[in-house]
């Protein structure tokens, strides 16, 4: 890393630490999981204790009505572990039941959508697995925040009137969302009774509850009432998988990680394989022909995410081959360097509104966690009087008979978010995600590029312009793109929007481990809420 190396608008500082960090996009949250390290926890206690607090104090980016995704690394095992808690379709749901609704794609709101919750059965697999302390203490401030009240934090409380219209649309919604008729306001305190009483069930009686009784009751009774097919059985038989990371060895001894499919991890990773075969030091960091090369990347990534990402246990995916050096290859020799180029998947051999956080504690150990309700407040169902917001991932099924994404039951969809993780010469080195639907495999491109290829520290890393693509030709980019950059791409036929377009570029957190001496650095995304905290 090189402190003085770049410098970008934040004002943020690195947070510099031995014993323990965690970074993540509420500071009340982030709070929280250092006080579980102070506590004698370890970093898998700290991101359950950061990520609880993280669905009581941002409720319309996450909940426990969602799902999550983990990497975890062991200081003791030397190894990465890969955590799939996204929760599939209900059994009763077919592809032919939403058509025969008149949906030509899937819907985003009411019941259909929602999708088996994954996340709490998430925590029970990675707390039995790796956890040191109880359950009861790593939910204790979560279930204290919504009993008692917090004050909301100022881009969650804009984004949370943003969801008006939709939580206005469900009784049960209104009632706990929007007291007195709107959104609380920044700096408002904000209780909620209900999910404190869900969450101290929880903490008392072990994680069976969510899934048996009178909770799992409540939640089928409201997707069917929406709409929707799930039963009671589609939340008692849910369990996790334990999966193996996918990787690309970028070279200079970094190795990059995703969780492999459902997740779109995998994108990230296309275009990462497509990018380490520019010479990206000679084209210059900031440079109109750095940023072509890399929209050029992400674009061709995105055209085989598309046609490929689906569930791996009802659908062949050509991972090898995506990933061969031989299939990069041709995708690289797509790219000209004065041309932009209309994204077409390949064809490979066959051999296949969210937060993110990441915690590091004092023994070596990381996790780099996410978790999600897709779009702000996702269904925007709630669940009776549990306090609980279901999901939309369903949103994200393709209807298109035999695409290898199509709904089906059982079934889980294609999913945007992502934790990632680089590991160095071997060892854990970083943790790091970037939030926000697609915008994820583009920001752990330019994240982790600006980490590894530029070796900027990670308030750096975070703070630099980024670029998001949308569709065909056409990206949006920050307003810090000079006008010369932004010129120099429109002349290669980049579609640029207007700077001024409003667009959100993800929300990053990121910690990188010396693996010599041990010591911490955090940084944490200047575009929201978020802090880094350390010890």
């Amino acid at each position: 890393m090189k402190f003085e190396a770049y410098a970008f608008p934040s004002r943020r500082s690195n947070i510099i630490a031995r014993n323990g960090a965690v970074a993540t996009s509420q500071p009340l949250a982030a709070q929280a999981g250092l006080d579980i390290l102070k506590a004698g926890g370890n970093a898998l206690d700290a991101a359950i204790a950061t990520v609880a607090t993280l669905c009581v104090v941002e409720p319309c980016s996450t909940g426990i009505g969602g799902d999550a995704f983990a990497l975890i690394w062991s200081a003791k095992d030397k190894r990465l572990y890969g955590l799939n808690a996204s929760g599939p379709a209900p059994m009763g749901l077919t592809s032919e039941l939403v058509r025969s609704q008149g949906h030509e794609t899937f819907p985003a709101l009411g019941g259909l959508p929602v999708t088996v919750p994954g996340s709490v059965r998430g925590w029970q697999y990675a707390h039995n697995r790796f956890g040191r302390l109880g359950i009861d203490t790593l939910l204790a401030r979560a279930i204290d925040y919504a009993r008692h009240g917090y004050p909301v934090s100022q881009r969650i409380g804009r984004a949370w009137a943003r969801s008006t219209e939709k939580m206005s649309a469900h009784p049960d919604s209104k009632r706990v969302w929007l007291p007195g008729g709107r959104a609380p306001r920044p700096g408002e305190l904000f209780r909620n009774p209900e999910i404190a009483a869900t969450l101290q069930a929880i903490a008392e009686q072990g994680y069976d509850v969510f899934y048996h009784g009178d909770i799992a009751r409540q939640i089928a009774a409201c997707v069917q009432e929406g709409g929707g097919v799930m039963t009671e059985d589609d939340l008692a038989n849910y369990q996790p998988e334990w999966v193996e990371p996918i990787s690309v060895d970028y070279g200079k001894g970094y190795t990059f990680y995703e969780i492999p499919p459902n997740g779109q991890g995998l994108t990230a990773l296309l275009a990462l394989n497509i990018a380490r075969g520019f010479d990206l030091q000679a084209l210059g960091y900031g440079t109109a022909d750095y940023y072509h090369a890399l929209m050029e990347a992400i674009k061709l990534a995105f055209a085989d995410a598309h046609a490929y990402i689906a569930d791996p246990r009802q659908a062949e995916i050509p991972l090898a081959g995506l990933l061969s050096d031989s299939y990069t290859e041709t995708r690289r020799a797509l790219i000209t360097p004065d041309r932009a180029l209309t994204p077409t998947p390949g064809q490979p051999q066959r051999h296949g509104d969210t937060v993110y956080l990441t915690t590091a504690d004092g023994e070596g150990n990381m996790v780099s966690w996410i978790q999600s309700l897709y779009m702000g407040f996702g269904s925007g169902l709630t669940a009776g009087t549990t306090g609980v917001q279901l999901q939309n991932r369903g949103a994200n099924f393709s209807l298109e008979p035999g695409h290898p994404n199509e709904a089906a039951g059982g079934k889980r969809p294609f999913h945007t978010i992502i934790p990632g993780f680089i590991t160095k010469d071997g060892a854990a080195w970083s943790s790091f995600g970037v939030m926000g639907g697609f915008m994820q495999p583009q920001g752990h491109l330019q994240v982790g590029l600006n980490l590894v290829e530029f070796e900027m520290d990670p308030q750096q890393a975070l703070d630099a312009p980024r670029f998001q693509w949308t569709q065909d030709k056409e990206f949006g980019v920050e307003d810090s793109f000079s006008d010369e950059v932004y010129a120099n791409l429109v002349a290669r036929g980049h579609v640029l929007l207007p700077r001024a377009t409003p667009m959100a570029y993800g929300g990053g957190q990121a910690i990188v481990r010396d693996p010599e001496s041990g010591v911490l650095v955090a940084g944490s995304e200047p575009r929201n809420d978020g802090t880094a905290v350390g010890w």
